[in-house]
């Protein structure tokens, strides 16, 4: 069953839609004040839940990164047949399968908010145990509940699938891999001041990223959860006026 407020959600507008992708553990409702606004903009919105998510963790750790993947396919494949251009933003991990994404099909636009290739030391990837010791274990999630967001935002999962984490790592030493195949032009928000996606990451993709348009725009007083926190109206407006 679904959490109440995890839904996936889509705003019809424009001809010009967008994809919009929460992050590892999260659900849709991370992207949603963020899809207001991009619809009062003109564009067509939505934003799918990726498997295993909003749901409980015992879900999530049977769900691997192609699953992740597919559900942003399957996303794309509903938005390009109903817009005429389909552009992506992507939060964190959600940013991993944009990358992903755009080396498969074409996208208008790319947006990255908090996109990892380095996970900050603080979070203890490094500590991870092998996969084979991984099944049924689980790490204890904490997060600070965050005001003035939708409420289903501040009921996310409390423990992370360990099995998950490996699919995560995955995923990005795939897009680490694919950064020469993405063309479309690209813009990166990250913040200075991210304890999770080290900021390092985004000078790693704008210098080895195919895009000949790109921008990193750096935020400086918000931490990883980008759409959500104390600088998100600069966040929508950067990313707004770049999609249009």
């Amino acid at each position: 069953m679904i959490l109440a407020g995890a839904e996936p959600f889509f705003l019809p507008g424009g001809r010009h839609g967008v994809i919009l992708m929460h992050g590892f553990t999260g659900l849709p409702a991370e992207m949603q004040l963020l899809g207001w606004y991009l619809h009062e903009r003109g564009l067509t919105v939505l934003a799918p839940r990726l498997a295993g998510h909003g749901t409980t963790a015992e879900d999530m750790s049977r769900m691997t990164g192609e699953d992740w993947l597919d559900s942003l396919r399957d996303a794309y494949a509903i938005l390009s047949g109903c817009c005429d251009d389909v552009s992506f933003a992507g939060l964190s991990m959600g940013g991993t399968l944009g990358l992903l994404l755009a080396a498969e099909k074409p996208l208008r636009r790319l947006v990255l908010m908090s996109t990892p290739i380095f996970i900050a030391p603080e979070r203890g990837a490094d500590r991870l145990p092998p996969r084979r010791f991984c099944r049924g274990r689980y790490a204890p999630k904490d997060r600070k509940r965050m005001p003035g967001v939708p409420a289903a935002v501040n009921h996310t999962y409390r423990e992370i699938p360990l099995l998950g984490v490996h699919e995560l790592i995955d995923l990005i030493k795939r897009s680490k891999s694919c950064l020469p195949q993405v063309k479309s032009p690209l813009l990166i928000l990250h913040s200075r001041n991210d304890h999770t996606a080290s900021p390092e990451s985004a000078e790693y993709i704008y210098d080895r990223v195919g895009s000949a348009c790109k921008e990193i725009v750096w935020l400086e007083k918000s931490g990883h959860l980008l759409p959500l926190d104390t600088e998100r109206e600069t966040v929508f407006e950067k990313a707004a006026d770049f999609l249009s």
